[in-house]
């Protein structure tokens, strides 16, 4: 007997695989979902509406930007202000100190004025006292007295150029002693004893040691009015004067005393010579 035969269906070869596609939702569902997601839109604007007012009321306020700005002008005008009082105390320091400065030189001016006029009022005064001794000394040249031209030791020549060399001598005391200086107002010593025997012709060298080697050498002893003395070596003298009787001699010292008349026993001479 013949088995009954099975109608086979025929299926798909995926038909075993579960389906991946999501159930569909049903109409109530999806209405839910739109209503939700529109609260949560809602929502989320009220939220953000409130925070922009919670944010914007602390601007409103804490906002002090205008008072800021108007201590700020001030300041800065402030600041200008005293840049300029600053300026001011300046220019106004620097013209004192320009007219101080002025000031002070012209009175260094005026000080040296006063000086220049001084010194002119001292060198007129100078040149009077030394027009009054040239007089005084002209008139000891025209007059000489007896005891210059004699010694009480030993005696004077009889030639009168011996007087005239004394009266020239003396009429140049209280001149002073410039070294290298040949007269008319200073002398040193050999200069003043070459002018002096000049008056009477008689050329000397010009230095001490060259006239310490002049004329005849004359004992100390017997010196006579006239003859010249030396210190030092002869022919190596550092020093010369002119025996003008009675222990004493004229010459030019040094620049503390100037011309002057001196005694013999207070310098003593270590030698003579005889030129007249």
């Amino acid at each position: 007997m013949k088995e009954p035969l099975v109608p086979v269906i025929p299926m798909s070869h995926t038909a075993h695989i579960r389906s991946h596609r999501k159930p569909r939702r049903s109409a109530t569902s999806s209405i839910a979902v739109r209503a939700g997601v529109a609260g949560g839109v809602l929502s989320m604007a009220a939220a953000g509406a409130s925070a922009s007012a919670s944010a914007a009321e602390p601007v409103t306020q804490t906002i002090e930007l205008p008072t800021l700005t108007a201590d700020l002008s001030a300041q800065v005008a402030q600041s200008a202000d005293a840049t300029q009082q600053a300026a001011a105390n300046y220019e106004l320091r620097a013209e004192r100190d320009a007219a101080a400065a002025k000031a002070a030189a012209e009175a260094k001016k005026d000080l040296a004025a006063a000086k220049k006029a001084e010194a002119k009022k001292k060198a007129a005064e100078a040149a009077r006292k030394a027009a009054a001794e040239r007089a005084t000394r002209s008139a000891e040249r025209a007059t000489l007295s007896a005891s210059a031209s004699t010694s009480t030791s030993v005696s004077a020549p009889a030639s009168g150029s011996v007087a005239t060399v004394i009266a020239f001598l003396k009429a140049q005391v209280g001149d002073a002693y410039v070294m290298g200086a040949t007269g008319p107002n200073a002398w040193d010593c050999s200069s003043l004893v070459q002018a002096a025997y000049k008056q009477v012709g008689v050329d000397l060298p010009r230095v001490s040691q060259d006239q310490s080697m002049a004329g005849t050498d004359v004992p100390l002893s017997s010196v006579q009015v006239g003859d010249i003395l030396y210190w030092g070596g002869k022919g190596s003298a550092y020093h010369v004067g002119v025996y003008i009787g009675n222990g004493q001699y004229l010459d030019a010292a040094n620049p503390s005393k100037g011309v002057v008349i001196q005694d013999l026993s207070g310098y003593p001479a270590s030698g003579a010579v005889r030129v007249l």
